[in-house]
């Protein structure tokens, strides 16, 4: 049996931390003794989620007028200082650059093990640091995606394996089966849903114009981030209000309800401008929903033959909303095929599968 302890950045649903948390309970699955670690703001007394293995949350107090940059360095000070008394274990595994550097202040960074789900820009130069040290400095990195894998390789000049991500496929399927969707219809009629919440990554302004020649809602559920995004947000409050689309913006939405908002959905929007992977597209077609996606070489890597495709460039907003109108009208004749295949795909991840992946880097690195 192993003793791993798995770090993560925050209690919220972001991609990284559901990646975490079904990591860490697919690892206990396979007889391992696991422990995740993470941070917590706001008051957060518990994960979005129940967890099957055991938590610890480090609190991180807010402070008034605090920049993102300070609130970022003093959150890692805070979890390395309790990483300081923590047990000794056989694998120290950090999932993002915050927790890799908490990790490393506490224990040094031999035999530490950092996921890169996804490469951030920072321009404030103690991040921009932080940064670098997480990538650079831990014995092992690993990677969601080849696409990241060749980031990594062609900016630091490290090898990253390749383990890929889960996904529950069987929960989204489920919500399908059952109808959970159908109260979600009733309420918002035939909606793009856009998960994630409004930030740059995402891609929300370009979702924005694009969804002004489309007649549909558009919901967009997710949120919540270290980063502070408001001027972006406001942005798309003023752009959305002077084109004339009226996007219902849910913010978190609890996890029990998420496979039913999924499952309702007429076209699931995922015009992000960066991904490791795309776990919540994955889930919508995992519930059959048709997937529409900014054409960059992660996602094509991922979801080739499964989801339809506008080409990123200057042309983009047009394109996207002539892609979603296509799957809206049912003007698509290879709908059939690709749903078939995105269930296949969205099955093909097993969390267990990923966990044994896993382990065996870790072998490799112990």
């Amino acid at each position: 049996m192993t003793r791993i302890r798995l770090s993560t950045y925050s209690t919220k649903p972001r991609g990284g931390v559901v990646h975490t948390l079904a990591l860490g309970e697919a690892l206990a699955r396979a007889g391992h003794d696991v422990e995740v670690w993470a941070l917590a703001r706001g008051g957060d007394a518990a994960f979005f989620r129940d967890v099957a293995v055991p938590t610890r949350l480090v609190e991180v107090p807010e402070i008034e007028g605090e920049s993102v940059g300070d609130r970022i360095l003093r959150s890692i000070a805070l979890l390395a200082d309790a990483l300081g008394g923590a047990a000794p274990v056989d694998v120290r595994h950090a999932q993002d650059c915050l927790t890799a550097n908490a990790e490393g202040a506490a224990h040094g960074y031999a035999g530490l093990v950092r996921t890169v789900h996804h490469l951030d820009e920072f321009t404030t130069p103690s991040l921009v640091a932080c940064h670098e040290r997480a990538l650079v400095e831990p014995a092992a990195l690993l990677c969601v995606s080849e696409a990241v894998a060749a980031e990594v390789l062609a900016g630091w000049g490290r090898t990253a394996p390749v383990v890929g991500n889960g996904v529950d496929a069987a929960r989204f399927a489920a919500a399908e089966s059952a109808g959970a969707g159908e109260p979600w219809r009733e309420r918002f009629g035939s909606y793009v849903l856009a998960v994630g919440g409004i930030e740059p990554r995402k891609g929300t302004l370009d979702l924005v114009r694009a969804m002004r020649a489309v007649d549909a809602p558009l919901v967009v559920a997710g949120g919540d981030t270290l980063f502070d995004y408001r001027p972006y947000r406001e942005e798309v409050v003023a752009l959305a209000a002077s084109l004339g689309v009226e996007p219902v913006v849910l913010g978190p939405v609890a996890d029990p309800e998420l496979p039913g908002l999924v499952a309702g959905a007429a076209a699931f929007a995922f015009p992000s401008t960066k991904e490791g992977f795309g776990l919540a597209a994955m889930e919508a077609l995992a519930a059959g929903v048709p997937v529409v996606a900014r054409d960059l070489p992660v996602l094509r890597e991922v979801f080739a033959g499964a989801v339809r495709f506008a080409p990123d460039g200057p042309g983009f907003p047009d394109d996207y909303a002539a892609e979603l109108r296509a799957v809206l009208a049912g003007d698509d004749p290879g709908a059939p095929a690709r749903t078939a295949i995105g269930r296949a795909l969205a099955t093909s991840h097993s969390w267990d599968t990923v966990a044994r992946s896993h382990l065996a880097a870790y072998a490799g690195i112990r």
